[in-house]
């Protein structure tokens, strides 16, 4: 993942700076310049922030004059990555009084690089007013400006601050995912894909009956979308999701293993198991075939995560047999303790077989 400094370094604010000027008809960025030198040790959250300020300061206070300098800039080839990540939120904080044109010069922005950050504080001021508007951006020719759509109203878009309104009913910005889940775009479709899995994490039934609308009226892409907006859903076993997309909780398999082949391993080093599932009945089964770490956490408990093996269709009698090779390298987002851990196999949410397997420390 870049770092703060490769997102938004001096470079590039001084860079913004000389854009602003020149759309600015020359007018001095002297905040700006000065905001780039001041950076370092800052993290990226903090370096949106201080340079928001500086656009702020060097820029006209009234919206109509500013927006007339951002919209200036959008005419230089230059002004564009993630140089405007802080002037969308300069947008939203000089437009919030303004409201409809602030997301307007919003989607104009949105190209050059999303404004999915920025569209929140409108959503988070006035709901229903923000989709007013963001309503009819799924009618629009950028397909930027579509997934700005739907990626700005997920209720849990990561690194980003979450709608409670919506959160609590995803019901106001359901009329937008279903002006895009069909839509050209795999771009805007992966968005809608990942807001109704946002929406099955608070509200499984809302995510299965929304899929199961879509399916009644599809296009050739939406079976995959659907499956990947519920794949939280189907991880956890959950049994409309699994029966909407074809997976009988309940199918007839026998299951081998896991069997670990690398009993004792250090944080690092790499899980190896085998495993084998077996269709037992007189019909092709259609199974999801995952599998789940039961971590060991600080205080001696266990916590089930569960990654992906394969989806297959097994006619009566196959044998499907697999290894699996599964990094426990210390990441960011996961910390591993030492101690004793454990694999299962999980087919269409129906966890079998359990193995243990011992994690140390990396060797000195």
């Amino acid at each position: 993942m870049p770092t703060a400094d490769e997102l938004l370094s001096a470079d590039i604010v001084r860079d913004l700076a000389d854009c602003l000027a020149a759309a600015n008809g020359g007018t001095p960025t002297g905040q700006l310049r000065r905001c780039g030198a001041l950076l370092a040790g800052l993290t990226f959250s903090g370096r949106v922030t201080a340079v928001k300020e500086a656009i702020l300061a060097d820029l006209p206070d009234a919206y109509p004059d500013f927006a007339e300098v951002v919209r200036a800039a959008l005419k230089d080839p230059g002004f564009t990555g993630w140089m405007i990540f802080p002037v969308t939120e300069a947008v939203a904080e000089r437009g919030l009084e303004v409201f409809e044109p602030a997301l307007g010069l919003l989607a104009e922005l949105t190209p050059c690089l999303t404004a999915e950050t920025a569209i929140r504080h409108f959503l988070r001021t006035d709901l229903h007013r923000a989709l007013r508007t963001i309503e009819e951006w799924t009618s629009h020719a950028d397909p930027h400006v579509r997934r700005l759509a739907s990626e700005g109203t997920r209720p849990r878009l990561p690194w980003a601050p979450q709608l409670r309104a919506l959160i609590a009913d995803p019901a106001p910005a359901l009329p937008v995912l279903d002006e895009l889940y069909r839509d050209e775009s795999e771009y805007v479709r992966r968005s809608v894909a990942n807001h109704l899995n946002d929406i099955s994490r608070d509200h499984p039934a809302i995510a299965v009956a929304t899929a199961a609308r879509w399916l009644d009226d599809p296009a050739p892409t939406t079976s995959g979308l659907v499956r990947h907006g519920l794949r939280t859903l189907v991880k956890a076993g959950d049994p409309d999701a699994l029966a909407l997309l074809g997976h009988d909780p309940d199918v007839p398999v026998s299951v081998e293993g896991p069997h670990v082949r690398t009993p004792a391993i250090r944080i690092g080093d790499h899980l190896e198991f085998d495993y084998a599932v077996t269709n037992t009945g007189d019909r092709t089964a259609h199974v999801v075939i995952d599998y789940v770490i039961h971590h060991m956490k600080a205080n001696g408990t266990r916590t089930p995560k569960v990654f992906k093996l394969t989806t297959r269709a097994l006619a009566p009698g196959e044998r499907w047999t697999g290894t699996r090779r599964h990094s426990l390298k210390a990441i960011t987002t996961r910390r591993y303790h030492p101690g004793l851990h454990h694999v299962q196999i999980q087919v269409n949410g129906r966890p079998h077989g359990e193995a243990p397997f011992t994690l140390d420390l990396p060797a000195e």
